[in-house]
């Protein structure tokens, strides 16, 4: 680890912040382009599928390359790839090509962009970052990442008002350039072993030997299961509450907009007590008491009668959301070979990009013949019993226990090499 490992960080997360900015801001401006120009239900569809199909296909593919290649390298693809889509996305809008195929088609090159992105990154803090302030620098993250949350949407609706979406589009490109400014010219990332040594597996063959690797380390499969079914019965409490509010307490703007702001106010707190506390010494201790709360405040919002009690549970199910997503990556940063955290991480990227919206599938029709209250308090009690069972995985009990205190590598020597990664 370098001396300087805290300078390095700072860049690397100034990087990431930078680039997840300009990105939200698209991502919030071509929603609403849509939903302006076409008020489509059927368009707001192809675009969510745009949004995740791609990041799901390639992220088996991505948590390979993770393991494969320099990380640092593929984020700064990634990036760049994303960028120059947008900008040929703003080029064509400019010269009055402005037809809605393309917006689909740069949602689909920038999910594959996030695809190869997200692993790189989970594996990478690690490599820069001593495994005892992981939790900490995961925590910082969260909140800053909330932060984004909350500022985008605001930013990106003032700024078409004002401007033509062109504009947002040019931003986005800019904030992409100085994100992969500062990851080539000041971020310093030492190749990790297997990216040096020579590749003598096709990437088939390397996607099995990581499967198998989740497979038979019992705490990184329940851990995994946990997350699909969790993230499914999420769905509601994600997407279905905004059309509860316009139902239950009207549809004024600022009513949608009060759920969303109260919910990213939450997840920055959240994330701001457990950059301090760091959580329970077990970290499976710390994540079931956040499923516990999550799944008791999605109960809570089906029959709270008073929107601003609503905003309060809403508000606090974004603060319990941080105590479990943070200390389970730093579970899989601790615990997981360097080798295969790419390819794990990819797997949990696969997961998490699509198994809300596969609940979506379940749950959207339905939210047209039955309440939603319903449905969040039958889905809340189901996550609260669900976060019961990960204290029954004995594996995944023992994991969350402190990985052993970081070796101080300061003064470690680098080969030729891995000195070529920096």
């Amino acid at each position: 680890m370098h001396s300087n490992w805290k300078k390095n960080t700072a860049l690397f997360l100034t990087s990431q912040t930078i680039s997840l900015f300009g990105s939200s801001l698209v991502q919030y401006a071509i929603l609403w382009y849509i939903t302006l120009n076409t008020q489509s239900g059927l368009m707001m569809t192809l675009s969510i599928i745009c949004g995740f199909v791609p990041t799901f296909l390639l992220s088996p593919f991505a948590g390979v390359w993770a393991d494969r290649y320099s990380r640092k390298l593929l984020i700064i693809l990634s990036d760049s790839c994303i960028a120059a889509a947008t900008l040929i996305l703003a080029l064509l809008f400019l010269i009055g090509y402005n037809e809605m195929w393309l917006l689909f088609v740069v949602s689909a090159v920038r999910a594959l962009g996030a695809a190869v992105q997200t692993p790189a990154v989970g594996a990478m803090l690690p490599q820069i970052v001593p495994k005892e302030q992981l939790t900490k620098l995961n925590g910082i993250n969260g909140s800053i990442q909330a932060l984004i949350m909350l500022l985008s949407p605001m930013l990106s609706g003032a700024l078409l008002t004002v401007a033509s979406i062109e504009v947002i589009f040019f931003i986005d490109v800019i904030t992409a350039v100085l994100a992969v400014a500062t990851m080539l010219l000041f971020v310093k990332v030492p190749l990790h072993a297997k990216a040096v040594a020579k590749q003598n597996l096709s990437y088939f063959s390397d996607m099995r030997l990581g499967i198998r690797y989740i497979t038979q380390h019992h705490y990184i499969r329940t851990f995994l299961i946990f997350m699909a079914f969790f993230l499914v019965l999420a769905a509601p409490v994600a997407f279905l509450t905004p059309l509860q509010v316009t139902r239950t307490f009207g549809g004024d703007i600022w009513r949608l907009t009060a759920i969303e702001i109260t919910f990213s106010i939450g997840m920055m707190i959240g994330g701001g007590i457990l950059a301090g506390w760091k959580g329970f010494r077990n970290r499976v201790y710390t994540m079931t008491m956040s499923a516990l709360a999550m799944g008791a405040f999605t109960f809570a919002l089906g029959f709270i009668p008073v929107f601003w009690i609503y905003l309060l549970f809403m508000g606090l199910f974004g603060l319990a959301m941080p105590f479990f997503s943070t200390p389970g990556t730093v579970l899989l940063q601790e615990r997981v070979e360097p080798d295969y955290m790419g390819r794990v991480f990819g797997v949990l990227g696969m997961i998490s990009s699509s198994m809300m919206p596969f609940g979506m599938l379940i749950f959207g029709p339905l939210a047209d013949a039955v309440k939603i209250e319903w449905m969040l308090m039958l889905t809340g009690l189901l996550m609260f019993i669900l976060g019961l069972f990960l204290l029954g995985s004995k594996a995944l009990v023992k994991a969350g226990e402190p990985a052993p205190a970081a070796i101080d590598t300061d003064d470690r020597q680098y080969t030729p090499q891995q000195t070529a990664g920096l």
